[in-house]
């Protein structure tokens, strides 16, 4: 088995806390949506509805004798609190004997992690509860977050050994994105800047053209592939400004200090985008020198 990171967790199964609410946050959505999207749903909403409301009353009622936080069987209201999650006995090893990739802090693991495991490992691994504790490690929010990050993969030893592929960023970064966006309990927020922030971030970073990073990255999901499309318009408005940026600042024969300070700009920001301008010009030259050299 060849371990990989998993584009689009429909159903992850979390190592971590922050990933288990996440979990368990969409699958109770899912639950809602298909509850509601009937008539029949909606009358067995609300019955149930109805049947919660009279047992909250009922428990109303009795409130007299059980005050002091105890339920009606007498039992203190704090030992019905969830056991904490478990980790799998195979992931506590593994971060035992490599605290570097598995312990506090988490790398991105090299494709054909699992062989190397059983390689080193013989005596100590069954094979199928290995395969289980990597793909819980590999699905959960801490190491998805990794993957969004960029980070090389790493082999036992820690040392990077491969790039991170765009497309497995790019999966990632939308899998964080929407295990944040459903976790319960969130602020109200707009995580989409932030998404497509960081999708022009990981687009540039591929050193990759337009289109060969679309092709790479589109897949079925409409509603991702849109967000990318909103991420692409951004980034060419960006590049839109820098360059009429480097252009009247070329026309106006000034210090960089000037130019910011005549239109009330930040020099150091302004600096950035004729920076920004100029590699951009570079990267349009390029073909056209390899054309001209190649006639």
């Amino acid at each position: 088995m060849t371990e990989s990171v998993p584009e689009v967790v429909a159903a992850p199964l979390p190592a971590d806390a922050g990933a288990a609410h996440a979990g368990a946050a969409l699958a109770g959505a899912a639950s809602e949506s298909a509850t509601a999207t009937t008539p029949e749903g909606a009358a067995a909403a609300d019955r149930a509805g109805n049947a919660a409301g009279r047992a909250a009353r009922n428990r109303g009622r009795r409130g007299g004798k059980d005050r002091g936080g105890r339920n009606p069987e007498g039992a203190p209201a704090a030992a019905q609190a969830p056991a904490p999650q478990r980790v799998h006995p195979a992931l506590e090893q593994l971060a035992g004997l490599y605290p570097h990739l598995f312990g506090a802090v988490f790398r991105p693991l090299k494709r054909g992690i699992f062989q190397d495991l059983l390689a080193a490992h013989p005596e100590l691994f069954e094979r199928e509860a290995l395969k289980v504790a990597l793909g819980i490690h590999t699905r959960s929010t801490r190491y998805l977050q990794t993957v969004a990050a960029g980070e090389q993969r790493h082999d036992l030893q820690g040392q990077p050994v491969e790039a991170m592929a765009p497309e497995h960023v790019h999966h990632a970064l939308l899998e964080v994105y929407r295990r944040r966006k459903n976790q319960k309990g969130r602020p109200t927020e707009d995580l989409l800047p932030k998404l497509r922030n960081r999708m022009i971030a990981a687009f540039e970073a591929s050193g990759l053209t337009r289109e060969a990073y679309t092709e790479l990255v589109v897949g079925r999901d409409v509603a991702a592939n849109a967000i990318l499309e909103e991420a692409f318009a951004e980034w060419a408005a960006r590049n839109a400004k820098a360059e009429a940026l480097l252009r009247a600042f070329e026309a106006s024969g000034s210090t960089l200090e000037q130019f910011a300070d005549m239109y009330g700009m930040d020099p150091r920001s302004t600096g950035q985008q004729l920076e920004r301008a100029r590699k951009l010009a570079a990267a349009k030259a390029a073909p056209q020198a390899d054309g001209g050299a190649a006639g």
